[in-house]
């Protein structure tokens, strides 16, 4: 069984008044890990030691696509590494890399390069998806594929977003069987229907099938699965609190 983390983008709130105060509330909630959405300029070491006190470990690193370039990839991967983690992610694309086939296949190259250089360091590195991935390109080919189907299954793994794929009209279950080498973490969000409009909710309260998407999960050996929650009706968290209990139930 993978290991259960938190994306920390959904306790964002508390995170950007005391970032390791939340880290350590999260540990004693009982997550295993916590998965990153910046540093709020803490040194690593002092972020480490708040992570080896609060009893968590790093479940990933979201770290932005031009944080990935030149020396600035060199940067993050040594701070990576003071804290811990070894999985370093591409939360999303720049503009110039979206919206044609040739963009994407650009976006592939560049991706595939910078997963090279993260593997040679020892690190694995992977893409994070939402729903434009998803959309066609008037070819018969989405962005999703095209990323893919042009990287090297040795430099860029899979963190699949299971939300935002139903969101775009793709059963997520699907994407994990047809990827079962790339797949190394999930970000588990549910979905539900407010006044017709998609909105993300805590575990097992919407329409993903959180129980298959778990299993296949656990088949392909998926290290991580990360809960993420971007909406919300309470303080956020409680339903941190919520969405652990819920998917221990669901497993």
């Amino acid at each position: 069984m993978g290991k259960l983390g938190i994306q920390l983008y959904s306790v964002r709130d508390k995170t950007s008044k005391d970032f390791l105060g939340t880290i350590s509330e999260l540990g004693q909630m009982g997550y295993q890990g916590v998965q990153f959405a910046g540093f709020f300029e803490t040194p690593a070491k002092q972020l480490k030691q708040v992570m080896d006190d609060s009893g968590v470990i790093s479940a990933g690193s979201h770290t932005r696509y031009d944080m990935l370039l030149d020396e600035h990839l060199m940067q993050s991967l040594e701070y990576n590494h003071t804290i811990g983690n070894e999985l370093i992610i591409c939360p999303s694309l720049p503009e110039e890399f979206k919206g044609s086939v040739d963009a994407f296949k650009r976006a592939a190259d560049s991706l595939n390069e910078i997963g090279r250089k993260c593997n040679d360091q020892g690190f694995t590195f992977g893409y994070h998806n939402h729903d434009f991935e998803f959309s066609d390109l008037g070819s018969g080919k989405r962005g999703f594929e095209i990323l893919y189907e042009n990287t090297d299954p040795n430099f860029m793994k899979m963190e699949l977003d299971c939300y935002w794929a139903l969101h775009a009209g793709f059963d997520p279950l699907e994407i994990i069987k047809q990827n079962r080498n790339r797949c190394v973490s999930l970000h588990i969000k549910d979905m539900k229907r407010v006044e017709g409009k998609k909105v993300s909710t805590e575990v097992g309260q919407g329409e993903l099938d959180i129980q298959a998407l778990l299993k296949e999960g656990r088949e392909c050996g998926v290290d991580w699965f990360t809960i993420e929650q971007e909406d919300f009706d309470k303080d956020t968290l409680e339903s941190a609190y919520i969405n652990l209990t819920n998917i221990k139930e669901l497993i």
